[in-house]
């Protein structure tokens, strides 16, 4: 009888099983490395919406506080600085990522000016993850102290005091 040339069933499935046991192992981890990546990049656009806040608010002090994202933005190519458009963050994000409100990098963002007195005297920025535990586990906010605060239930902090209530990033 001629040796036959090859692998058998039993070889094959056998590697085919291993394969599997790799990929259950590692899917998982992959899935948590894009969320902490989501919520990294999520903290650094809170920072980012603070600083254009500052800036806002130093440029335009009789507005105070930029009352939408759209305002930080520049719709028109090239941009040139104004009340409405002051052309300190990118449209992408000005706009949340629309159409449809897509967000960026798995959140979605929202930073109002609040008006106390005459000007919009303080500001919310909110970061929240489009598909909760998916996307992101925790969402993020900041007010005029500047500082990032994280909330582990992943929802959004509805009112300026509330974000003020919650633990800064760090803790």
């Amino acid at each position: 009888m001629r040796k036959q040339k090859g692998f058998s069933l039993i070889e094959l499935l056998i590697v085919v099983a291993i394969i599997l046991i790799i990929a259950a192992i590692a899917i998982p981890n992959l899935l948590r490395a894009r969320i902490a990546a989501n919520e990294s990049s999520a903290a650094s656009i809170v920072r980012t919406l603070n600083t254009a806040e500052v800036s806002y608010v130093t440029a335009y002090p009789a507005t105070g506080y930029a009352t939408a994202m759209t305002n930080l933005g520049g719709g028109a190519v090239p941009c040139v600085p104004a009340a409405a458009t002051a052309c300190l963050i990118d449209e992408t994000l000005a706009t949340n990522g629309n159409p449809a409100g897509s967000g960026k990098s798995g959140y979605s963002f929202a930073a109002t000016g609040i008006v106390t007195g005459t000007v919009n005297g303080t500001y919310l920025v909110t970061a929240t993850p489009l598909a909760l535990n998916s996307s992101g586990v925790n969402s993020f906010c900041a007010v005029e102290d500047a500082v990032v605060r994280k909330n582990p239930a992943g929802t959004i902090a509805g009112s300026h005091d509330a974000c003020a209530a919650l633990n800064s990033l760090g803790n």
